[in-house]
């Protein structure tokens, strides 16, 4: 019954009693006049009649005379009175009742304010039918994370001050709801968590912002300084946003305050051992205090990150009361159990990331009707297919298989029976015309030099200026298939096989490319064997294998961890048993490479140490490591 006007507990009155308002005036002995100002909302119930219709209603009296108290202090611009009448309110509505919350892990897209929006009202609303009092929402989950220099715009942060005015005139004043987004305050702008209860909002500011990684947030938020704390149903909670709840400080400040639990609000993007590191943070800060927590976080894909999800609650102790999944969306009460299994398979969590991150970076744009795959009959190309399907459905993927005369008949073969096993569009291009044709044109500006990777680079190219005129013809977005250990030396060809807008296994190293093909298989045989099994080939000349021109995956790939992941030095890694020559000559391919990485497709990450976003190298150095 709470946030309810007089005309609203008179209406309720008329349905209960079944009687008229003349009959009404009659019966409860009043004044027609009084009546019908009631109805019309010019006056509020006074307290006798507030009284009577809590009786006839069956409802607490002193909610209803709260609530007419209130009114009547709006109505009569009495605002000491109207924050003194709220204020009991939020007493009575603390109650004994022990508090219902609802985890709402959701998938916002970035700027997509109206229908972030939305799905914040709808959930509020189903929770309030529910019986929950509360419905707790990751970080500038109204924006999407993170919104970068969308950030920089005046008229988006005033959008984003009416989308929340429009939150809070849609929901019920017995919910209340916690979510993010940014607030301004005379000119700065914070990175904010919104409380709306009881009509009310107030806001929390952030106060430690991370600046490292994939994060900048200093570039666009101001620290907060104040510690938020707030009650409902009589519990008392404090209020942190993701990085605040990795340092000491913002957590003890908020127990200071009496916070009988904390709620950590979160846009925690995915990497390997991420949700282990998460859990032993959360659990120090936990026992620190003697305090439960509740960590939810937001999932989906935003460009080169991907959200887990993940969300969970922890009590006192330290002991995980509730995990909720990782890379779905679902709303979770915690007054009911939820324990998901959390030790799965290294390639399980690898392969769904890649999948939602595929799916959402399609989807979200809304600017591609499906994906485009070169499909080579090699071990990448075949993964990077399966990843579209399961992504997008067979019906949204088309695969172009475009041989050459050094196509073997098995990459033939293996392409085509993937294809046909995953039931998807596959066609082929023959390339050999233009090839010969390029060629031919070429041939007076060659005269005199040898045949080189030139000549190999060239089939790449033709490759990836059909399937981009494919691409343009069809609408769908062409997903590039190469992996971490290629794009890190350079083994792929700018145009080429570079060409597309996506590129799935781009920080996925050769040998987790291995370990993915087969965990897909043993859900669904769908990799042909001999794909895997066999050596690696761009077969882009004779007889050619990728390890006559890098050392064998598992040794480059053990190099490149501590190049890239570790960033050590050549000393450091010839140190762990590698050959000195060797080690020097991939650190000079991977820091040569970087105009190649510059120009590449963005991709999700995945490792502690990402190409794009994350790693940030000169093109033009004289760095020798």
């Amino acid at each position: 019954m709470m946030g309810l006007k007089t005309k609203d507990y008179l209406a309720k009155v008329r349905k209960k009693t079944g009687l008229s308002d003349y009959k009404i005036a009659q019966k409860y002995d009043i004044n027609q006049s009084n009546l019908s100002k009631y109805k019309s909302g010019r006056t509020a119930l006074s307290e006798t009649h507030a009284w009577q219709f809590a009786s006839i209603l069956g409802v607490n009296p002193a909610e209803v005379v709260a609530n007419t108290k209130l009114e009547h202090a709006k109505l009569t611009g009495n605002k000491l009175k109207a924050i003194f009448w709220q204020e009991q309110l939020e007493n009575l509505s603390n109650g004994s009742e022990p508090i219902k919350i609802k985890l709402a892990q959701i998938n916002p897209i970035v700027g997509d304010l109206n229908n972030n929006a939305q799905t914040i009202i709808n959930l509020a609303l189903e929770a309030d039918e529910s019986g929950a009092h509360l419905v707790v929402f990751p970080e500038l989950a109204l924006i999407g994370y993170p919104p970068e220099d969308l950030l920089l715009r005046e008229g988006f942060i005033d959008q984003i001050e009416s989308t929340i005015e429009h939150i809070r005139t849609q929901l019920p004043e017995d919910i209340s709801i916690l979510f993010g987004a940014p607030e301004r305050v005379k000119g700065r702008l914070y990175n904010s968590a919104y409380l709306i209860q009881q009509g009310r909002v107030r806001t929390y500011h952030k106060q430690c912002l991370p600046n490292y990684g994939v994060f900048d947030e200093k570039r666009y938020f101001e620290p907060g300084t104040d510690s938020f704390v707030f009650e409902c149903q009589q519990t008392k909670i404090g209020v942190v946003i993701c990085e605040d709840a990795w340092e000491t400080t913002p957590i003890s400040a908020v127990v200071a305050h009496g916070a009988q639990t904390i709620i950590s609000l979160n846009a925690s993007p995915f990497q390997l051992g991420k949700h282990q590191q998460r859990i032993k943070t959360m659990r120090q800060r936990v026992l620190e205090n003697n305090v439960s927590l509740i960590y939810i976080n937001a999932v989906g894909g935003q460009d080169e990150l991907v959200f887990d999800g993940g969300s969970f609650a922890m009590d006192a102790s330290g002991k995980i009361t509730h995990q909720l999944p990782f890379f779905q969306t679902l709303t979770q009460p915690l007054d009911q159990p939820f324990m998901q299994n959390i030790d799965e398979p290294i390639e399980k969590t690898i392969y769904d990331a890649l999948v939602l991150s595929t799916k959402d970076y399609i989807e979200k744009n809304g600017v591609f009707n499906g994906a485009l795959i070169g499909l080579s009959g090699g071990i990448d190309s075949a993964l990077t297919l399966t990843i579209a399907v399961d992504a997008l459905g067979a019906e949204h993927v088309q695969a172009i298989m475009m041989p050459y005369e050094y196509t073997s008949s098995m990459s033939l073969e293996d392409a085509k029976a993937q294809a046909s096993s995953m039931k998807v569009d596959y066609h082929e291009i023959n390339i050999h015309s233009m090839v010969d044709s390029f060629n031919a044109q070429l041939s007076p500006l060659f005269a005199g030099t040898d045949t080189d990777t030139t000549e190999e680079n060239l089939q790449a190219r033709i490759r990836g200026t059909l399937l981009m005129a494919v691409s343009n013809k069809s609408g769908k977005i062409v997903l590039t298939t190469g992996n971490k250990s290629e794009m890190a030396v350079g083994y792929a060809t700018l145009y080429g096989d570079m060409s597309g807008g996506f590129a799935p296994l781009k920080d996925i190293a050769k040998t987790m490319v291995y370990r993915l093909a087969n965990y897909r298989n043993s859900i669904d045989y769908v990799i042909p064997g001999r794909v895997i099994d066999r050596e690696p080939s761009a077969e882009l000349a004779p007889n050619q294998i990728d390890q006559d021109s890098l050392p064998p995956y598992e040794e480059l790939d053990a190099i490149l961890e501590l190049f890239v992941e570790h960033k050590q030095s050549i000393q450091h890694i010839t140190q762990q048993g590698f050959n000195q020559d060797t080690v020097k000559r991939i650190s000079r391919m991977v820091l040569n490479n970087e105009y190649k990485r510059r120009q590449s497709a963005p991709g999700p990450k995945v490792s502690q140490n990402a190409f794009g976003k994350e790693r940030r190298y000169p093109m033009t150095s004289k760095f020798q490591p």
